[in-house]
């Protein structure tokens, strides 16, 4: 059995599926069951086409608040705020198209990331962030702007670059 695969789209070699990715079915059914619940019974508008880690937190307190566009990913352990207690805020969140909101983000509430933006890992998002930057830090300052990512944040390089490490056997 070979170690890569060819992308469809192009002459790109694909990192091998190994440990967990493996299971990469049994996941998706599972986000599909949390997507069904968050949206049917808590009322969050995600859109079918995102996607989320299963450890990703979305806000109960004001759930209809949270807005997720398609093609979007929120990684392991981010947090999207709707609600500030303490002030007595109830405000819409809204993650756009094409975005990849980085593990252990926290965004609060009221906050609108643009189409096609990137957030850093760590990063808190206290101001809405206009579209195709990548942002990062806490609190999170824009840090490229006029960026091109694909479906889920993906940099336009990302193929090449995983198929030279793959060449490399690096992957």
């Amino acid at each position: 059995m070979s170690d890569v695969r060819t992308a469809p789209q192009g002459d790109y070699k694909k990192a091998r599926r190994t440990g967990l990715n493996r299971l990469a079915g049994v996941r998706h059914l599972i986000v599909e069951a949390y997507r069904w619940y968050y949206t049917r019974v808590w009322g969050m508008d995600i859109h079918p086409s995102a996607q989320f880690s299963l450890s990703a937190k979305f806000d109960r307190t004001y759930p209809k608040g949270v807005h997720v566009g398609k093609n979007s990913y929120v990684a392991f352990e981010s947090r999207l705020l709707c609600h500030d207690r303490t002030r007595g805020l109830y405000l819409h969140t809204r993650i756009g198209e094409n975005c990849f909101i980085g593990g252990r983000s926290l965004i609060l509430p009221g906050v609108e990331i643009g189409d096609n933006c990137v957030v850093g890992a760590g990063s808190v998002v206290t101001k809405s962030v206009p579209p195709r930057c990548v942002v990062a830090g806490n609190p999170a300052r824009i840090l490229q702007e006029g960026i091109e990512v694909g479906a889920y944040g993906r940099f336009a390089s990302a193929d090449e670059t995983e198929s030279k490490l793959v060449e490399q056997g690096l992957v």
